[in-house]
């Protein structure tokens, strides 16, 4: 526990202190042992476990807690002969950053109090997702929990080399458009106005199109500040929407009911329902309850059709056909989920479910990056094209006259 002291002495004066300690009596101890003279005691951060938690939690705030680096070296201690106690000291003896660190202190704390892994993990819930807590107390049941974290950790990577992927491919495309656009402002904004002024001064009659590129031009001329406000609050908001999760997730929720992109992330959400299906069955957990905790990975959409599900499972319906009714269920799943009833295999067919779907969604993104790009580069060349044409068109006409 940590203590706020008033205390007085030393070259500081009066000030207050903090001081680790079991109590409030071995704090006063300390400070009396550092030369200083309590005063009074402001306040205890920490009295509890809850209180080391959300110390925890306010230092997670400003750094994420690396899980599924936390769950990697976690297995590697348990499968190397440490008991769950002595791996999480040595992970926090390791640790350097704040954030986690806290995290660690809190969990190893709890641990030594006699309290469970999973409900220790239970306290932090912006931490440790409910996927991750209903596996891991699972496997107390089971006392297996090396293969529940190994489970994990297949199912996290998978989801994180498929998340690598598309942005990966969408690294490129990107810079394509921010640079075609930086092309573009440069030529009206630079280009065009010193084209406009030997236009006017030619007296001649200039095409309405080239009237207009130079017109808009000249304005973008004028006002430089206006024009470099405006694309620094385009960057901001960019920014902005990047870095709020909430607004991220709208963007992302709006950019998938686009015609082309909702089958696919429709197919995408029902990979990751698979497999987290199957990861919670494999961990012992009943299949109504399953369905429960895996709301959250699908879409807004098909949440509605997963309680339709749910209810009929639980009225006796066979799984495969309850998913099939409730459009949840793609022909691959479908086949394979009927076999899996058959044999017993349900959460391994869940599994390769979820491979087929997500190897297939790979080679979809491979497609889509390759057409996409010489698509946006056309695009580009257009429109950069344009500009350099209408620019060009007057003394085209010239040319034309004069010959």
């Amino acid at each position: 526990m940590q203590f706020r002291l008033q205390v007085q002495g030393g070259p500081g004066g009066r000030q207050t202190i903090a001081i680790d300690a079991a109590s409030e009596a071995e704090a006063v101890r300390q400070a009396a042992r550092g030369g200083w003279r309590v005063l009074a005691i402001d306040s205890t951060i920490g009295t509890n476990n809850a209180g080391a938690g959300e110390r925890a939690r306010s230092g997670l705030r400003k750094q994420p807690f690396p899980l599924l680096q936390f769950s990697q070296e976690l297995l590697a201690l348990l499968e190397a002969g440490l008991n769950l106690s002595e791996a999480t000291a040595t992970l926090l003896n390791k640790e350097t950053r704040a954030g986690a660190r806290a995290t660690l202190t809190a969990i190893q704390r709890s641990l030594q109090q006699g309290k469970s892994f999973s409900d220790t993990l239970a306290d932090f819930p912006a931490v440790f997702p409910e996927l991750y807590v209903a596996t891991v107390r699972a496997a107390e049941r089971s006392g297996n929990l090396p293969e529940a974290l190994a489970r994990f950790v297949g199912y996290q990577l998978q989801f994180d080399a498929i998340r690598k992927k598309l942005v990966s491919a969408a690294i490129y495309p990107a810079m394509l458009l921010v640079v075609g656009g930086l092309v573009t402002l440069f030529l009206l904004g630079y280009v065009v106005p010193k084209f406009s002024v030997v236009y006017e001064g030619s007296g001649r009659d200039i095409p309405w199109a080239s009237r207009m590129l130079l017109g808009f031009g000249q304005a973008l001329a004028a006002h430089p500040w206006l024009c470099a406000g405006a694309l620094a609050a385009v960057c901001l908001a960019a920014v902005l929407g990047l870095t709020n999760a909430a607004l991220r997730q709208r963007l992302v929720l709006a950019l998938l009911r686009l015609p082309v992109l909702s089958a696919k992330a429709a197919e995408f959400r029902l990979a990751r329902f698979y497999r987290a299906l199957s990861l919670l069955l494999h961990a012992g957990i009943p299949l109504a309850r399953a369905l429960a905790m895996t709301n959250a990975m699908l879409l807004p959409s098909q949440q509605p059709q997963l309680v339709q599900t749910r209810r009929a499972v639980e009225q006796g319906l066979p799984f495969s056909t309850a998913l099939e009714q409730n459009a949840l269920a793609t022909p691959v799943a479908q086949s394979l989920l009927k076999v899996g009833e058959n044999t017993g295999r349900l959460g391994d067919m869940l599994e390769r479910s979820a491979k087929f779907h997500d190897e297939e969604f790979a080679r979809w993104v491979d497609w889509a990056s390759r057409l996409l790009e010489p698509v946006l580069m056309t695009l580009i060349g257009v429109v950069i094209g344009g500009v350099v044409v209408l620019m060009y068109m007057p003394i085209f006409e010239l040319a034309g006259s004069l010959s």
